[in-house]
């Protein structure tokens, strides 16, 4: 099953965030909870955890990209 990661709602105030680093490659197998990349904003930079156990399969947004809250970013398989 494929999970997709996406931009969490920060905020009333936050429209656009960054793709900061990645934290894990494509192929790495990522436990529940493991951070796989940082989201900057204008007002802080947090690390997002994986939902689930599995293997990173794509990355849809690079470092340096922008995104908002739904956007899907990344894929996980399950």
């Amino acid at each position: 099953m494929i999970i997709e990661i996406r931009v969490p709602d920060l905020g009333e105030s936050i429209s656009e965030v960054e793709i900061g680093e990645w934290l894990v490659g494509i192929g790495d197998t990522v436990h529940m909870d493991d951070s796989l990349v940082a989201i900057e904003s204008e007002k802080a930079t947090v690390e997002l955890p994986s939902p689930q156990e599995g293997v990173l399969v794509e990355i849809v947004r690079h470092q340096g990209e922008k995104a908002r809250s739904g956007d899907v970013i990344a894929r996980i398989r399950s």
